[in-house]
């Protein structure tokens, strides 16, 4: 059974960092683009970034462009999403995600497609 757990979230002060971490089970996710969303109270559920399965090609929502960066360790079967300048507005739940179908070159996709795995989201609260 595929299980994605994200950790890493928290309280920050607004200019400070975090780093979230997603831990794939269940099956390797080497040959998968994995990726981010997240979603603020109030708001949908929006696109933040995704890496290929290959080569580590990413793609970012314009509005984290520069302040976040998405890694993956294929051995740890784990993809991060570092946050650095964190602004008020990055308060959200963060879900971590995976494509439903391998070796697909879905890095540019910004909408979850049906089969999409999903984490059980970890909040991060950016303070002013």
């Amino acid at each position: 059974q595929v299980q994605l757990v994200e950790s890493g979230g928290g309280l920050v002060q607004a200019g400070g960092s975090l780093r979230l971490s997603c831990a794939a089970s269940g099956r390797s996710f080497s040959s998968y683009a994995m990726g981010w969303f997240r979603q603020a109270p109030g708001k949908e559920r929006e696109f933040v970034g995704t890496i290929s399965w290959s080569e580590g090609r990413t793609y970012y929502a314009d509005s984290v462009k520069g302040r976040f960066t998405i890694s993956r360790d294929n051995a740890k079967n784990t993809v991060y999403l570092q946050m650095n300048s964190l602004k008020p507005e990055d308060t959200a739940v963060y879900y971590c995600k995976v494509d439903s179908r391998p070796y697909r070159n879905s890095v540019y996709f910004t909408q979850p497609l049906p089969g999409d795995y999903w984490g059980q989201g970890t909040q991060v609260t950016v303070s002013s």
